[in-house]
């Protein structure tokens, strides 16, 4: 299409980014699947008799699912291909703060509460096999998912996602995934973790992953050369800011989302540590109370009272004190 018969969107506005919103098929699908077998599982537990946290079934649906549906369908999705910024917060979205909000959900250990025994036992086998616990390897985790955003912005990958339809739905879910693989077994409650990442080894892992998911930002932000450049110059619409710009406005959201999230991120896995020691107290107290009872002598008639002190000991006040006792 010549440049005389393009027809650009209009400049985005707040009004605009809000109000725009177009359907992606694989996303709501993803939603739908995701969305259903949550909902299948609290229902499940609570026919039970169990209970599941309103918390955690908000959290799953509003910042799990809410992000994958804003950054899939909202504005975002409409002006990805005009600008560069908007799709930077969309993927930042996907990788960083779609997969906290469904981690908060819990879905792990819903499944194996809802799931029959035989069920519940094979989740937690696959768990523990030798494939998952490599990808969720807390360093290997990381690793993956700085490489993740490494590679969709500084090798051909994003550039080519932006003309091919398909390659762009399976880079959302690569993002979302890569994400998932650091932050789901951190969170659940279920043991998805080795023994030796106890809480403040995780706290840690999150203050360090925390600092490595604002490198992307960071070099997005300076870099030089211009990422999918020759797709950004071609469709770039008169009311856009320079191209460079654009970039490090790109840079600057991915930046400013990694902090949004680490944040939040770490006061989670804190609160987990409290409540993980005040738990930990409460057996321990229980554990005590159960070995003391049983050595405590048994009472055989009247108990032996305490002679007061100027009783058993000697010297001139407590011979005053005798004397005194006699005397009255």
């Amino acid at each position: 299409m010549s440049e005389l018969s393009a027809v650009y969107l209009p400049e985005p506005t707040v009004g605009r980014l809000l109000g725009s919103w177009q359907w992606d098929v694989p996303a709501l699908l993803l939603v739908a699947v995701l969305g259903g077998l949550y909902g299948w599982g609290v229902v499940r537990v609570r026919r039970r008799g169990g209970s599941w946290p309103p918390v955690r079934l908000a959290a799953f649906v509003l910042l799990g699912l809410g992000t994958i549906v804003v950054a899939t369908m909202s504005g975002l999705a409409v002006y990805d291909h005009e600008l560069f910024w908007p799709a930077a917060v969309q993927n930042a979205g996907l990788d960083l703060l779609a997969p906290l909000g469904l981690a908060l959900g819990d879905p792990l250990r819903l499944a194996v509460a809802a799931l029959p025994e035989g069920g519940a036992n094979r989740v937690r086998r696959a768990l523990t096999g030798r494939l998952i616990r490599l990808l969720t390897f807390p360093l290997v985790s990381t690793v993956l998912v700085l490489a993740t955003e490494l590679t969709v912005y500084f090798t051909p990958y994003f550039a080519t996602a932006l003309r091919v339809g398909w390659l762009h739905e399976l880079m959302y879910l690569h993002l979302l995934a890569a994400g998932c693989l650091f932050v789901l077994p951190v969170l659940t409650r279920e043991q998805a973790l080795p023994e030796w990442c106890t809480h403040p080894v995780r706290a840690a892992l999150v203050f360090l992953d925390g600092i490595v998911d604002a490198l992307p930002g960071l070099v997005v932000m300076t870099h030089g050369t211009l990422i999918a450049g020759a797709w950004y110059l071609h469709h770039a619409p008169p009311w856009s800011p320079d191209v460079h710009h654009d970039q490090q406005l790109g840079g600057g959201a991915m930046l400013g989302i990694s902090e949004l999230v680490a944040l939040p991120f770490l006061l989670v896995v804190l609160a987990q540590w409290v409540r993980a020691e005040r738990a930990r107290t409460a057996v321990l107290d229980r554990r005590l109370d159960g070995e003391l009872a049983p050595a405590a002598p048994a009472a055989q008639g009247p108990a032996e009272l305490v002679r007061p002190w100027w009783e058993t000991e000697d010297g001139e006040v407590a011979e005053r004190m005798r004397r005194q006792g006699r005397g009255g």
